[in-house]
């Protein structure tokens, strides 16, 4: 059996137009880049210059937090001041907590980006609520009647709404009935969109976003297949928040977008790192360009895109008895580099000396595509010890050589392909582990990080796959565990969710993210949210085992999971006291 590409290309998913001020999103146009600002909003000169800078790197939507009416009121004088400096870059509000301020602001702005989790719905407290039918749906009329003279306004004046539903803020009433799940944050952005819908207001789009790439992956798929059953098509803004810096950042961002763009998913984007505003345009740019030369090529059929991921199992597959592969996901590498936690060397021409098990390539059999064989024990051609399959090859030949590895490695479209072959190997009932040999021979560094993370994330998010071999000139091991931890299958290091930061941070995010990251780095399996508000703790915090957030100025709490076990600590001893706290848990390690 061979691979027909023609057969699986779908176009992307269209969407209705919305526009925000005179910029279009769904519909026709491309996919928008969107970024935030960081400057204090009542700092307007500051804001002013931030967004700018934004607008010149690319930015073509910017979001500016405003907590209360001083903010509101800034956000005219922003808005005013850009346009004589002629930008005429769409301002996005971004209101948490308190609704008057979103309806003062709506005059100035041309969207608002509102949290169903808490505007309106009462913020959650991670408490066990009972909810009657008869409460539920009192609860449902007060927030229509809380969000109806805002959706009314935006009607009036013509601006846009965005639902963005954060996984870390579903309210106590949504996680009481669906859980803090996929599910929950789908209902939550649905119920405000009832709203709009019953005020024939539809200039709205929604967001799914978490910090577990496979959280948001799983969330959007859902709300896409819910507004198909609706027969709905709002955009999408997508996002993976608190993704941190560096390619961590961008490696985690990439999975969780790049999944989603590839299938044809997605009108507007934002990687937001813990870095400089515009320093998310760039990578922005890379997704969007990839996304793009991939469009019409997606395979996943919509009627699909409900699937919980949560729910899917991996196949079962019998690993080798030598080389030892990882049960959580192998590394395997095509160039010698650093080898610590490496499973396998792939290359001709490597010293036999190195420390782990080394495949070259051998011959190939006529008519098949070529074999690998472990140097350290040659096996006869007619059962090889790996196979490699390319997009010419012969699937059928894998059963009767029944090797002891399968190395998948398609030149083109590459994530349609991985998935027919997964599809025909399950029907076989082949048991063979598959390694995904993915080869980026002329990409830049940067856009290695996004397109390799993009292609093997949205596979291993799907559970396809044992492990990944990226070939391509650069350096690329620490990227190989970065994407594996980034689909949440072998954690090899400390895992941070950092907040980009925006006008409502209380201390300097990056300086501070940085120096845990310093005293921390060396605790594989902890998870440390690093947060600049208690807007975005403890809730935006929750898939964290301990978190630091800033409580006022020069404050900060401490959490174990959601729970907030230490107050208003002297911002110079923060450092400290968590340390102690992650030492108190028993998750120390010394260096």
């Amino acid at each position: 059996m061979k691979y027909c590409e023609s057969i699986y290309q779908t176009k992307r998913w269209k969407t209705r137009e919305v526009l925000i001020g005179k910029v279009g999103i769904g519909g026709n146009h491309p996919i928008r880049i969107q970024s935030m600002t960081t400057s204090n909003t009542r700092d307007v000169l500051a804001t002013i210059e931030q967004i700018m800078r934004l607008s010149d790197a690319g930015c073509e939507i910017a979001r500016i937090t405003v907590q209360g009416m001083k903010e509101a009121e800034s956000c005219g004088e922003i808005k005013n001041g850009l346009v004589q400096k002629g930008y005429e870059i769409p301002l996005v509000a971004d209101i948490h907590f308190y609704p008057p301020a979103a309806m003062r602001v709506a005059d100035f702005v041309d969207k608002v980006r509102i949290n169903p989790g808490n505007f309106v719905d009462r913020r959650a407290t991670f408490k066990i609520l009972e909810y009657s039918d008869a409460s539920y749906l009192e609860e449902l009329q007060r927030i229509e009647e809380g969000f109806t003279p805002l959706v009314q306004k935006c009607r009036t004046l013509g601006r846009a709404l965005r639902i963005g539903t954060n996984h870390g803020s579903l309210s106590d009433r949504i996680m009481n009935r669906y859980g803090d799940t996929p599910k929950g944050m789908v209902e939550s952005a649905l119920e405000f969109a009832r709203v709009c819908r019953k005020l024939d207001f539809h200039n709205f789009c929604f967001s799914m976003k978490a910090s577990n790439p496979l959280v948001m992956i799983q969330a959007y798929r859902l709300l896409v297949a819910e507004m198909i059953a609706l027969g709905w098509d709002y955009p999408l803004h997508l996002g993976v928040t608190e993704a941190g810096e560096g390619e961590d950042g961008r490696v985690k961002s990439a999975i969780g977008i790049g999944a989603l763009l590839l299938d044809g998913i997605g009108d507007t984007i934002r990687v937001s790192l813990t870095e400089d505003p515009w320093e998310e345009i760039d990578p922005c740019k890379r997704l969007v360009s990839f996304a793009e030369k991939m469009e019409g090529r997606g395979d996943l059929p919509f009627e699909e895109l409900h699937r919980d991921i949560s729910q899917i199992s991996r196949r079962p597959v019998t690993l080798p008895e030598s080389p030892k592969l990882h049960r959580d996901g192998s590394v395997i590498l095509s160039q010698l580099e650093p080898l610590k936690g490496v499973d396998l060397l792939l290359s001709s021409g490597l010293p036999q000396d190195v420390p782990v098990p080394l495949l070259t390539r051998t011959r190939g059999i006529p008519g098949t595509v070529p074999l690998l064989q472990l140097t350290e024990q040659p096996r006869p051609d007619e059962s090889p010890f790996a196979y490699e399959v390319s997009s010419d090859g012969n699937w059928e030949a894998i059963a009767l050589h029944k090797p002891a590895f399968i190395f998948l490695a398609p030149e083109s479209s590459r994530l349609h392909f991985s998935r027919r072959f997964f599809e025909w190997i399950c029907s076989q009932k082949i048991d063979t582990p598959v390694i995904l040999s993915f080869s980026y021979p002329d990409l830049s560094w940067e856009d290695l990080v996004i397109q390799a993370s993009a292609e093997l994330g949205a596979l291993l998010a799907d559970r396809l796959g044992e492990g990944i071999c990226i070939q391509s000139p650069h350096p690329v091991r620490d990227l190989s565990f970065n994407i594996l931890q980034g689909v949440r299958m072998r954690t090899s290091k400390t895992e941070y969710i950092s907040c980009p930061g925006c006008g409502r941070t209380l201390f300097e995010l990056q300086a501070v993210a940085k120096r845990i990251r310093e005293q921390t780095g060396h605790l594989p399996g902890v998870k440390i949210a690093i947060m600049g508000c208690i807007v975005n703790g403890p809730g935006e915090m929750a898939d964290a085992d301990f978190g630091y957030v800033g409580s006022k100025p020069g404050k900060v709490d401490l959490y174990v999971g959601k729970t907030c076990v230490e107050r208003d600590i002297d911002f110079a001893d923060a450092d400290k006291r968590l340390i102690d706290l992650i030492k108190a848990h028993g998750r120390w390690v010394s260096l």
